[in-house]
């Protein structure tokens, strides 16, 4: 027997309709670009208040090196962004720019601010661009946290470059996988060429008969 489903089935959806955070002023924030987004129809502003409800993870930051790639001929629009700004010690010198961010580090706002330029909030943001005139929308790369280094196919395997998962580097650890089957496993095509003999001592290139695993 089956159950009986209210209203044809279950289909909702499952997208953020509010932040799961109890920040008060992310929660402020949200109030005033739900208020823009109900007066005003801009796109922009519908935008904002959808990444203003992402999770941290989704709210990937952003590193000044990559801000002044993506502002370069844009120095008098402003760049916005639903995250936090980063400093880089590799980027020497920055110029002018205005910036909107969740967060900044300290060092961020400090070089922003030296250089001439602004770091401002989205109320000031509201503002000054209420329908996000004149602005450039930036995302931080969302694949670039820890955990996702270790996604893919297993570590040692043909083509892979998923990181291990091993807790340091030494003898005691997660050593020569595909090498032998005590270590995850063995590479099918190394066995089946040391197995027909190809592999001397003297010459130790002679290991494998296939030129493309020399």
């Amino acid at each position: 027997m089956g159950i009986d489903l209210i209203a044809g089935g279950k289909s909702k959806k499952s997208k953020r309709k509010a932040p799961k955070s109890d920040d008060v002023y992310l929660k402020l924030t949200v109030k005033l670009y739900r208020f823009l987004v109900r007066r005003t129809q801009s796109k922009f502003n519908a935008v904002i208040l959808k990444r203003l409800f992402m999770s941290k993870v989704n709210k990937a930051p952003l590193s000044l090196s990559r801000l002044v790639e993506f502002m370069t001929g844009k120095e008098d629009k402003i760049a916005v962004l639903v995250g936090t700004i980063t400093d880089d010690l590799r980027v020497h010198e920055i110029p002018a720019i205005k910036v909107t961010a969740l967060r900044f580090t300290e060092r961020a706002r400090a070089r922003i601010e030296k250089a001439g330029g602004e770091c401002l909030t989205f109320y000031q943001l509201a503002i000054r661009a209420p329908l996000g005139q004149n602005t450039v929308l930036l995302r931080g790369p969302e694949n670039s946290h820890e955990a996702v280094k270790h996604f893919g196919p297993a570590p040692g395997v043909p083509h892979s470059h998923s990181k291990p998962y091993v807790r340091s580097k030494g003898r005691k650890f997660e050593k020569a996988r595909g090498k032998r089957k005590s270590c995850g496993f063995k590479h099918f095509q190394e066995q089946e060429c040391y197995l027909r003999g190809n592999a001397t001592a003297k010459n130790p290139r002679s290991f494998c008969c296939c030129p493309e695993a020399w």
